[in-house]
């Protein structure tokens, strides 16, 4: 029996649903579609992954297989497989890039000025600890004096009067210059 007759014969079982003939198939493709997707990718786990999918399809597929060369009918699915891959990669990568721009914006757009931003922040430091969390629960955690008071527990008229006394000492320290 010829290598053809031996590849058809078990592409018969594939189709069948014999496991045996999908097992007898997988070694036969494997270390080729792995050497394959190794190739393209540079990246062990990934060929893994890849070659995974291409059993998987294959189990799904097998019966459009016609008759033609499984050679190429296989490393067509694993071309398909991988150009998948690749635009999944490129749309995460479109989509992670679109986050860090925007965390870049938000970024720039809360300190236009990073030598008052540095210089606030040396104040706020400066502040006596109460003071500072105040400050930093308010206007950083954007905390209302609601919540504040009920975070501190205590009435909301001392939480105001604190964060004004807070305020006015900040202002102090930076030379009313930037208010």
């Amino acid at each position: 029996m010829s290598e053809t007759e031996k590849l058809n014969e078990i592409i018969s079982g594939c189709k069948q649903g014999n496991n045996e003939a999908f097992s007898k198939l997988i070694d036969l493709y494997s270390d080729r579609c792995y050497g394959y997707f190794y190739r393209l990718t540079g990246d062990a786990n990934i060929a893994n992954d890849l070659l995974s999918d291409l059993f998987l399809r294959l189990v799904e597929r097998i019966s459009s297989f016609k008759g033609s060369s499984f050679n190429n009918w296989i490393f067509t699915v694993a071309s398909n497989i991988f150009r998948d891959y690749l635009r999944q990669k490129y749309r995460r990568q479109k989509l992670i890039n679109g986050k860090i721009e925007e965390l870049q914006h938000k970024t720039t757009a809360r300190q236009p000025d990073n030598k008052l931003a540095d210089k606030l922040q040396e104040n706020i430091a400066r502040l006596d600890a109460d003071s500072a969390e105040l400050i930093m629960l308010r206007y950083y955690g954007q905390l209302s004096f609601k919540e504040l008071a009920e975070v501190r527990k205590v009435p909301v008229g001392t939480v105001l009067s604190k964060v004004h006394r807070s305020i006015k000492r900040l202002k102090e320290l930076m030379g009313n210059e930037n208010e």
